[in-house]
C-alpha cells in the first residue's frame, strides 16, 4: 500500500532544494504517471500527503477528535479512495469529497495518478463504489471522480466566499495512513496564504508548480491527501495536498498545504461540464507506453538533443508498435516540440484513447525516425 507525501525543493531563494533523483522512469499516458508522489513545499522538506507505506493512523495532538461537532458535521460527506496502479504493482491511498449526491467526488490528482482501478469508500453510509476519472488538472493538482450507481450521499460544500485568515484555528481531517474507516482529525492553525510549491515526484523526478496554496501547521498524514481543511464555523476552507515528512523544522511544527476552496471549485466545475482546455483534460486516458526520462543525447550533427529518453516499452503500446527501444529519445508529438519528460506529460494531455499522432524520435546512432500512431487507454491522471 502506497501513501505518501510530496517532497520537494523550494521557492525561496537561498533554500536548498531537498535531494532529487538523478533521473526518472515514468510510464507516459496524457499525463507521465507518477509511481510514489513526493512533493516539495515552500523553504521546507515535505511529502504529498498520500502515497507511502500504510500505517495505523495516528491520534491527533490536540482535543479535537474525529467525533467533535465540526468533524461530525463534515465527516458524512467524505470518502476513502484507494487506487489499484496496475502497471507499478501498488496500491495508493487518499481521501476524497462527494460534491453531488449522485457521486460526483473531488481529489488530488496524484492521488489517483497511475491508477488503473480506482474503489471508493462513503464514510456516510460505508459502501464500497468503483470510480471512473471524469477528469483532471495536473497543474492544479484536482481530479473529479464519476462513483457508479451512487445515490442519495451526503455532500460536503466548498466554501469559495469565506474569508480566510492568518492565524484562524483550522481541522484537518483524512483516511491517515490508508486505514479506511472514520476519518482522523488534526487541528493546527492557517501560518500563510497565497504560498506557492514545487511539487515533485521522487520516483519520477518530474516536477510541477502550485500556486496560492493556504499553509497550516496541521501535522498532515499519509492519505490526507484530497481531505478537507475546515474553518472555524465548520466552513470546507480548501483541500489538503501536501505535507511535512518531518515536523523538526525550525521552530519545530509541521508544515502543510492546501488548495483554497476558492481556487478548486471553479476547476471542479469546469471539469463536471467536460469544459476541456490547455489545463484541464477530461475523460479516459491516452497511452504511449514508454517508461522515460530526461536528458539531452549526444547525436552526430547535434551534440544536445533534449527530449524524453526511452528506457524502457510496454508491450501492446502505440510505443511497441512504432518500433520505439530503450535508449531512443522522443522529440516531438505531433506539431509540439518534447524537451524533456515533464514536456511529454503535458505534450500528451491534450490526446485521448484512439486518437492518431505523429511521433518523432531519434535513435542512439542520432538516426531520425517517424511513426504515425493510436493511442490506447491507460492509466488515470
Amino acid at each position: 500500500m502506497h501513501d505518501g507525501l510530496l517532497t520537494a525543493g523550494t521557492d525561496q531563494a537561498g533554500s536548498p532544494p531537498a535531494p532529487r533523483r538523478p533521473h526518472h522512469h515514468v510510464l507516459a499516458t496524457a499525463a507521465v504517471l507518477a509511481v510514489i508522489a513526493a512533493a516539495a513545499l515552500v523553504s521546507v522538506v515535505v511529502s504529498r500527503a498520500v502515497r507511502g507505506p500504510a500505517k495505523p493512523a495516528v491520534a491527533p495532538s490536540s482535543p479535537t477528535a474525529p467525533t467533535s461537532p465540526l468533524a461530525a458535521r463534515v465527516d458524512p460527506g467524505l470518502v476513502d479512495v484507494t487506487a489499484t496502479l496496475g502497471y507499478q504493482q501498488a496500491i495508493s491511498a487518499g481521501t476524497g469529497m462527494v460534491l453531488t449526491p449522485s457521486g460526483l467526488v473531488i481529489t488530488n490528482n496524484h492521488v489517483i495518478e497511475g491508477a488503473t482501478a480506482i474503489t471508493v469508500t462513503d464514510v456516510g453510509n460505508h459502501r464500497t463504489y468503483t470510480a471512473a476519472v471524469v477528469g483532471y488538472d495536473q497543474s492544479q493538482d484536482i481530479a473529479v471522480l464519476q462513483l457508479a450507481a451512487a445515490s442519495r450521499l451526503k455532500t460536503v460544500s466548498l466554501s469559495t466566499a469565506s474569508a480566510v485568515t492568518v492565524g484562524e484555528k483550522v481541522l484537518a481531517l483524512g483516511n491517515a495512513g490508508g486505514q479506511g474507516g472514520m476519518p482522523a482529525a488534526a487541528t493546527g492553525t492557517i501560518t500563510a496564504l497565497g504560498q506557492s510549491i514545487t511539487a515533485t515526484d521522487q520516483s519520477a523526478g518530474i516536477s510541477e508548480q502550485l500556486t496560492g496554496l493556504i499553509q497550516t501547521d496541521v501535522p498532515l498524514q499519509p492519505g490526507d491527501s484530497g481531505g478537507p481543511l475546515v474553518g472555524p464555523a465548520g466552513q470546507v476552507i480548501g483541500m489538503n495536498t501536501a505535507g511535512s515528512s518531518q515536523f523538526q523544522i525550525g521552530s519545530g511544527t509541521a508544515q502543510a498545504f492546501a488548495i483554497p476552496a476558492s481556487q478548486a471549485a471553479p476547476i471542479a466545475a469546469a471539469i463536471t461540464a467536460g469544459r476541456a482546455s490547455a489545463a484541464v483534460h477530461i475523460g479516459a486516458t491516452a497511452f504511449l507506453g514508454v517508461q522515460v526520462v530526461s536528458y539531452g543525447v549526444a547525436v552526430p550533427g547535434n551534440p544536445a538533443v533534449a527530449g524524453a529518453g526511452v528506457a524502457g516499452i510496454t508491450q501492446g503500446t502505440a510505443a511497441a508498435r512504432a518500433g520505439l527501444s530503450p535508449g531512443d529519445v522522443i522529440v516531438s508529438i505531433g506539431r509540439q516540440a518534447v524537451t524533456s519528460a515533464m514536456s511529454l506529460r503535458s505534450v500528451m494531455n491534450a490526446y485521448h484513447p484512439g486518437g492518431t499522432a505523429s511521433l518523432h524520435w531519434v535513435d542512439q546512432d542520432g538516426q531520425a525516425h517517424t511513426a504515425t500512431i493510436v493511442f490506447t487507454a491507460g492509466p488515470a491522471g
